[in-house]
């Protein structure tokens, strides 16, 4: 998806399973696009036009958006995009210049919007984006490696590691708004998606490879409400049919083991789900609870997966039922603050992937799927609390999943880079997370959030080999930013500092352990960085915005991550209205 397409971010944090898909474990992120915005437009003729720039020291990038809306105010609307993107190759002040870090992007979007009725919306949008000669930087001799206070990245091997990716994305959607009847709202959706990934590694004369999956997704969604005694009552379904196609070479080797999935395959995915929303006891109206449940189908068809002990493609299906549930309760003290707490099921079926995939992972490992997999299932159980006045708020969460089946790659045999993949048995995962803000007055303002996480799995040391308990594969350090901001009477400038902070990395899974191209020997290092953001609305159609970021010049990097983070880095961005 195009960033420079997106309107907001929803994050939800938590329990999704219901609502989101049976997966949606440890929450939903929800991508709103933009719009025309026709409805809230006077009546008559419409046409807005924005130009988009930005530019980067660090890594000489050229970001570029022009849009376009038009239409008839309450009738209709348009919104067209395109955006040119030439991202440059970044540096830090440890490795220096990493050669082949940036690549290439075009992205285009439609979106059409026409009132049926006053609270009816037909929607036709379609989004596109293609990226060019993207580097996995990590695996290739860019990569000299990285030192910092002992903790040490080794340098990559291959010649080249590089992807290409086209992605689209097609819906058709009717919306009701508010009305009258059973019916208070609804959608329906229809959707088509298609992508295509290829790859090309070149790690020795004598061991060039290819890979190319193509996968076609066509998808139907339904979602209703309905007032129901003193509650409201969400229910629908969803459903998605996946068609891949796959090929692959590889210097010397029957192409038909290359495939980076089995070929001629499908994946369908069957969702049915209701929840309930409602005040328990009408003696106690700041008691609301939910309750929810999800029927779940998916089956999968393996068309054409290469076996190597006979020397042949096989095919196969499987599938799967499961249905969750979950419960949450919130008590509402005051106006001003709120307690949660809920317990939610999720159930994950093995994908594609997880069963025919032939992929390089991690340092240059191959991962390869398993026929022989049954799904994960959790339990998540969530606990918080919020607080929230004018000027100040305040909220709090721990949360604790249990694990079962999980599914994990598994060495085939002591130390080797091959991992197949296989189901662990027991795992857990649990943390804590907190945010606040304060206004201090009119024009300044405090704000931070912090999280803490932790996480055990038990799973095979190798193929066949004893159970072990180690931690989760890369799971986040101790994490934070503080930021303090200051925003002018008339609303047209604003400057923001923050701090973001890291611990060290340390608690790693044995497999975290081999992929030393990523993640440095003994963890990934701690981290404190320092930028400052500020904006100006210069006039009605400009306005400018610029950022000094990693302004102490640190040589770091996520966890997990295949390279570090730009050092210092000045972006400027600039916007122009007509």
């Amino acid at each position: 998806m195009d960033s420079s397409a997106v309107d907001r971010l929803e994050l939800v944090k938590g329990q999704g399973s219901v609502l989101y898909g049976s997966d949606a474990i440890g929450g939903t992120l929800n991508t709103l696009t933009k719009s025309s915005n026709f409805r809230e437009r006077l009546d008559g003729w419409f046409n807005n036009n924005s130009l988009f720039y930005r530019f980067d020291t660090n890594s000489r990038s050229h970001v570029s958006r022009f849009e376009s809306s038009f239409g008839e105010g309450g009738k209709w609307g348009v919104l067209f995009g395109v955006s040119q993107k030439n991202f440059g190759d970044i540096r830090d002040s440890s490795v220096g210049r990493m050669d082949n870090t940036g690549y290439d992007e075009i992205d285009t979007d439609f979106r059409l919007d026409l009132a049926v009725s006053d609270a009816t919306t037909l929607t036709l949008a379609h989004h596109r984006v293609n990226q060019d000669d993207v580097w996995r930087w990590h695996s290739t001799i860019y990569n000299p490696g990285w030192n910092h206070g002992g903790h040490v990245v080794t340098p990559g091997a291959f010649a080249a590691r590089i992807y290409d990716q086209e992605r689209s994305l097609t819906y058709l959607k009717l919306d009701g708004g508010e009305g009258g009847g059973w019916l208070k709202k609804w959608s329906a959706t229809l959707s088509y998606q298609k992508s295509q990934d290829s790859q090309f590694q070149n790690r020795a004369l004598t061991d060039i490879r290819t890979q190319l999956a193509e996968v076609q997704t066509w998808g139907l969604g339904l979602q209703m409400e309905s007032d129901l005694g003193n509650g409201s009552l969400l229910y629908g379904l969803d459903y998605y049919h996946d068609s891949v196609d796959s090929a692959g070479t590889r210097t010397g080797k029957d192409p038909r083991s290359q495939r980076p999935v089995a070929d001629d395959s499908s994946y369908d995915l069957l969702g049915v789900y209701g929840q309930y929303r409602w005040t328990p006891f009408v003696d106690v109206p700041k008691l609301k609870t939910t309750l929810g449940v999800r029927f779940t189908h998916a089956e999968a068809r393996i068309g054409k997966n290469f076996d190597p002990t006979i020397g042949a493609d096989i095919s196969t299906s499987k599938q799967w039922q499961n249905w969750v549930a979950s419960a949450r309760a919130i008590y509402e003290f005051n106006e001003r603050w709120n307690t949660y707490a809920g317990i939610s099921q999720g159930f994950r079926a093995p994908n594609l992937n997880d069963l025919s995939g032939n992929l390089t992972s991690r340092s240059g490992f191959t991962a390869l799927g398993s026929l022989d997999l049954e799904p994960e299932k959790f339990i998540s159980y969530e606990i918080g609390s919020r607080f929230q006045t004018e000027r100040a708020s305040f909220s709090v969460a721990a949360y604790y999943t249990a694990i079962d089946n999980v599914i994990i790659g598994v060495p085939a045999t002591v130390g080797s880079t091959t991992l197949i993949t296989s189901n662990g048995r027991d795992g857990e995962v649990y943390g804590i997370e907190a945010e606040a803000s304060y206004h201090l007055n009119d024009q300044w303002a405090l704000s931070g959030h912090a999280s803490w996480q932790e996480g055990y799995t038990e799973s095979n040391a190798f193929v066949g080999g004893p159970q072990n308990r180690g931690y989760l594969s890369r799971i986040a350090p101790l994490m934070g930013s503080v930021a303090l901001r200051w925003t002018h009477p008339n609303e047209k400038l604003w400057i923001e500092g923050r701090l973001t902070a890291a611990a060290t990395a340390d608690k790693l899974a044995a497999n975290d352990k081999g992929d030393t191209q990523r993640i440095p020997t003994g963890g990934t290092p701690s981290y404190v960085t320092a930028s400052i953001q500020a904006g100006w609305q210069a006039r009605e159609d400009l306005s400018l915005t610029l950022a000094l970021e990693n302004m102490t010049n640190e040589d770091y990097r996520i966890h997990g991550s295949g390279q570090n983070e730009p050092g210092f880095n000045a972006i400027l961005g600039v916007r122009l209205d007509f």
